[in-house]
């Protein structure tokens, strides 16, 4: 059964003095108390809506993955790949640098997140959530032919020195009293959009299902051995999210069965508020004691859904998954990169609002 019938994926839009006191190059103790003003603001947002689990909106960190690059050392900030990326709109596209290329053997300096949790323990009104990369993230942006392999003779070699260090920090917040801990995962998408499947084949020179296969593997070794109790270990798969644009499309079709059966998660935050995302019928896989988050509310456009559209298709979702196995979500978070999405923090909170809303509305409670 869900704990949290109104959730988000953690990211929220950076407020204008904070977006300004970093492009002017503040930090140290300025900047800390900046960060912690607006965070304190965001939490006490959240709570007036209704929500029972909090995050800082990850305003401490430059985009969803900035802490474990600020953590290791063996990375350098060179352009790697140039993807093409869909406008959330129009439908254009933009092509984007994705900075970054492994140079050294991946080493841990410093935990990744314990600065945050720290302060979310002192503040937060409820039960936290604490926001981690998947260890799959890396390898497709960070290794370079001809750079990297002098130092890791392939991709996989990388990906699993990854894991001890997302693996470690999983456990230190489940130990240290965090509730919620959340993998973000939006290399699954690549299996499931014949574009990316084709990357992964003649650019990495990998086969996509055995890759698949080992992300599998990868992730579930990261959440091996976390005491859990009464944590909920979850991922979150995503299609990219970059200033409202996306890279990757496709249902859960190609997936479904290995991903849901194989995944040794307690909950999975799915998108699911454009027809990109493909049907619920996949969820038909999902094992009977775990939680699907619909995300069913769009954090890339401005425009708000209608609530009766939003119960709906959370009607139409229970036809697979069982009405108290399922929440609801936004698809995305507001501001995987500082940046954030085109929309504004107004219409950013009146979606969260209509989360919690509808929330109430199926369920009776948040």
């Amino acid at each position: 059964m869900a704990k949290y019938r109104a959730d988000h994926i953690g990211s929220l839009l950076r407020p204008a003095e904070l977006l300004q006191a970093r492009s002017a190059g503040s930090s140290g103790e300025q900047l800390r108390a900046l960060e912690d003003k607006n965070i304190l603001q965001v939490l006490e947002r959240q709570r007036d809506l209704g929500f029972k689990i909090f995050t800082d909106g990850e305003l401490r960190r430059l985009n969803f993955m900035s802490d474990f690059n600020e953590a290791v050392e063996g990375l350098d900030d060179s352009d790697n790949l140039l993807r093409s990326w869909q406008a959330g709109g129009a439908g254009s596209s933009q092509p984007s640098r994705v900075p970054g290329i492994v140079t050294g053997k991946v080493k841990q300096a410093r935990r990744l997140t314990e600065h945050e949790v720290a302060f979310m323990k002192q503040h937060s009104p409820g039960d936290i959530k604490i926001t981690l990369p998947t260890a799959n993230q890396f390898p497709a942006i960070y290794y370079k032919k001809g750079i990297s392999d002098k130092v890791y003779a392939n991709y996989s070699d990388f990906l699993w020195d990854i894991v001890p260090i997302i693996k470690s920090e999983i456990q230190a917040l489940v130990s240290e009293g965090a509730q919620y801990v959340q993998i973000d995962a939006p290399r699954y998408s690549y299996y499931v959009d014949p574009k990316w499947r084709g990357y992964i084949q003649n650019e990495m020179g990998l086969d996509p299902d055995q890759a698949l296969d080992e992300a599998i593997r990868v992730d579930n070794a990261c959440l091996d051995g976390a005491k859990r109790g009464s944590a909920i270990l979850a991922i979150h798969l995503c299609r990219g999210n970059n200033r409202s644009q996306w890279y990757a499309e496709g249902g859960y079709d190609a997936i479904a069965e290995r991903l849901f059966g194989q995944l040794q998660v307690d909950a999975f935050l799915l998108e699911y508020e454009s027809e990109r995302a493909g049907t619920f019928e996949p969820l038909r896989f999902v094992p009977c004691d775990k939680t699907v988050v619909l995300g069913l509310v769009s954090s890339k456009l401005p425009q708000l859904e209608q609530q009766d559209q939003l119960t709906r298709r959370i009607t139409e979702a229970s036809k697979y998954v069982p009405l108290e196995n399922l929440a609801i979500s936004p698809q995305c978070g507001f501001a995987s990169t500082m940046e954030g999405n085109l929309l504004t923090e107004d219409e950013q909170w009146r979606k969260l609002k209509l989360v919690v809303d509808t929330a109430k509305e199926v369920w009776g409670h948040a």
